[in-house]
């Protein structure tokens, strides 16, 4: 059963592209079939995982539009169980030409239905908007991940977010949840990040994913060199808080395998 999860928020720097990578390198690390979507036209998971986006001939633009078969664009990736399907800078026109394609809010579903049998998990790396690509991802997805930084401006942009998540669910999407808010850029040195954290969690409680993502050097460093941080560096601190959400991601959703969980009840 694949689970296909969105990385959605319309505001940029929040660590979106980050965690979209880094989630699914530390998925497919823990022997998860995983795909990584890149729905963003920047194109910057497709570069971060160590592809030129101007070499993409196939792409998600040309399964969209086109109606290619996604395989066909599908990249494997140096991680072992994780694969890419790439963007390049033809996905910003893309929403213009979707306009009047029949069902153009289901474009995305169609291309990932036909390969999601292939996969345990897909993760949509979304653009930060919220235009017709990331209505298609979350038309597309099972659920839907926010990325949060613990900045000052953490809130700004989320109950606009959450309105659209709602309209999707009442009319393209019934059964998107909201897997979790993911707290990002935290620094434990900073009152205001330990502010932010406790606001984000008094406002959404149960929604807050027990793992935040630390400031860290290494997982700036990886996308320079085209590898995810479990890849750059498997004992960053940011490796292990990726591993930690991934981990959180798999129990959440009754995936861990059975010894695993075995373990877990007697401990």
């Amino acid at each position: 059963m694949c689970k296909i999860i969105a990385l959605a928020n319309q505001k940029g720097g929040v660590g979106k592209t980050t965690s979209s990578i880094n989630l699914a390198a530390s998925l497919s690390v823990l022997e998860y079939r995983t795909l990584l979507v890149d729905a963003d036209p920047q194109a910057n998971s497709t570069s971060g995982i160590g592809f030129d986006p101007r070499t993409i001939k196939s792409s998600i633009y040309e399964c969209i539009i086109n109606d290619i078969d996604p395989r066909d664009a599908i990249r494997k990736t140096e991680t072992p169980n994780l694969d890419l399907l790439p963007a390049h800078i033809d996905l910003v026109g893309a929403e213009i030409e979707m306009i009047n394609l029949p069902e153009r809010e289901y474009r995305m579903k169609t291309v990932l239905n036909k390969i999601k049998d292939d996969y345990d998990f897909i993760i949509i790396d979304c653009s930060p908007s919220l235009g017709l690509i990331t209505i298609n991802s979350l038309t597309a997805a099972d659920s839907v991940i926010i990325p949060v930084q613990c900045e000052y401006f953490a809130l700004e942009g989320l109950g606009k977010l959450l309105n659209t998540i709602k309209i999707v669910q009442n009319r393209l999407n019934q059964q998107l949840a909201i897997e979790g808010i993911l707290l990002t850029m935290y620094d434990v040195r900073l009152r205001l990040a330990n502010q932010v954290v406790e606001e984000v969690k008094t406002h959404f409680q149960d929604l807050v994913f027990d793992t935040i993502i630390q400031r860290n050097t290494r997982l700036s460093e990886a996308p320079s060199f085209g590898v995810s941080v479990i890849m750059h560096d498997a004992n960053s601190k940011g490796a292990i808080n990726y591993l930690n959400l991934a981990r959180e991601i798999i129990r959440k959703n009754g995936m861990a395998p059975a010894e695993e969980v075995v373990q877990q009840a007697t401990v």
